[in-house]
């Protein structure tokens, strides 16, 4: 081949690699994680919204695509409806870091025969979190809901101000370990335990948390 067109021949190979698309990296299928850190504030989470622009956003950072929201409930505020954390994050069914199923549907999810549990909860990053006998127990998840996933009003705040307040104040969370002091139903709940001491870091560790919350893609 005369020298001249072996070049042309070689730079149009190499023009045709460089324009080439590069190899996508595949979508992370999970669709169901435990925050690994708080966004900074307790439970303040800048309301539903925030909480959910946050799920969203450790999301992005694996890879996961969808519409996540935060599985919090709100009391009625400014003439809106109270929110249920049941109706916001979609049908199932629900997978974890590594594949697991959590719950097929949110009737299952709601029910004792959901695959909750310390080792399935895992984070964004497919870690497990720890819980009650660990160094650190960390077990606390915010929820202010009911064991059906509905707004819990058993107290004048349950919510921490729907998700705003930093101080005072209180929110029901659940236990992602599945564990408590004794085995009653609350103690063992992942959703519907007890009420923090406050709404502040602080107050949060208190009862054995880390502000965390769970986040459900909405599929």
């Amino acid at each position: 081949m005369h020298p001249r067109l072996k070049f042309a021949v070689l730079a149009s190979a190499a023009i045709l690699a460089a324009c080439a698309p590069m190899p996508s990296t595949p979508q992370n299928k999970m669709s169901f994680f435990v925050t690994s850190a708080n966004p900074g504030k307790g439970a303040d989470l800048g309301g539903l919204a925030g909480a959910d622009a946050y799920c969203q956003k450790l999301a992005s950072t694996v890879n996961a695509g969808g519409n996540w929201r935060a599985y919090l409930s709100a009391a009625p505020a400014g003439g809106a409806p109270a929110v249920h954390a049941r109706d916001r994050i979609g049908r199932g069914p629900w997978v974890n870091a590594q594949g697991v199923v959590v719950a097929t549907s949110v009737d299952h999810l709601h029910s004792a025969g959901n695959q909750l549990s310390k080792a399935n909860a895992l984070t964004e990053k497919a870690e497990v979190i720890s819980g009650r006998g660990d160094a650190v127990n960390m077990h606390d998840i915010l929820t202010g809901s009911t064991a059906d996933g509905r707004l819990d009003t058993s107290a004048p705040d349950t919510t921490c101000g729907n998700w705003t307040k930093s101080g005072e104040g209180s929110a029901i969370v659940g236990h992602h370990d599945r564990t408590g002091l004794d085995e009653s139903a609350p103690a063992k709940s992942w959703n519907a335990s007890h009420a923090t001491r406050g709404c502040d870091m602080a107050a949060l560790k208190a009862t054995g948390g880390a502000g965390l919350m769970y986040c459900f893609a909405a599929n």
